[in-house]
């Protein structure tokens, strides 16, 4: 699984060299930003069913959608949000990457499910983010982070 360690690790040893200093300091980095990770990976996981079902209503209590879609909508959402807190763990996108983005754009597409209500569902979980009421402002920001990545790619 793809995490800062092991693409800094990688990265290194494709070039045939040893780790340099700004290699580690990125590894560093990684490890201090941990504690807010962490933080935002429990609240995500504390609050997982509420959210994806306050996503799903957010996005289709507009009428936009077929009702029809709610369910399969509903249950990617929250295999997404699973993967984005994979990632606040991991400290890289290798699990959305791996197992979210790589091949469920084109599983969706097969559903005929509609990809820009998985974007308008994740930006309606960015934007409900509150510091500090749901998480400290490093948390948020690893938080946000993370589904900035994941709105893109589903783009």
């Amino acid at each position: 699984m793809k995490s800062v360690v092991t693409t800094v690790l990688t990265a290194a040893d494709s070039a045939g060299r040893f780790p340099s200093a700004s290699d580690f300091e990125a590894v560093k980095g990684s490890f201090d930003r941990a504690p807010a990770r962490m933080e935002a990976a429990e609240k995500l996981a504390a609050g997982i069913d509420k959210l994806t079902a306050e996503a799903v209503d957010a996005v289709y209590n507009k009428g936009s959608y077929e009702q029809a879609n709610k369910d399969k909508c509903a249950r990617d959402i929250h295999h997404y949000l699973r993967l984005v807190n994979y990632c606040l763990v991991t400290g890289g996108t290798g699990p959305l990457d791996e197992w979210g983005i790589a091949g469920m754009r084109e599983v969706i597409r097969a559903q005929f499910l509609p990809t820009v209500a998985y974007v308008e569902a994740f930006t309606y979980v960015r934007d409900r983010v509150c510091v500090p009421r749901d998480m400290s402002q490093q948390a948020a920001t690893e938080f946000k982070g993370l589904l900035d990545y994941l709105i893109n790619a589903l783009s």
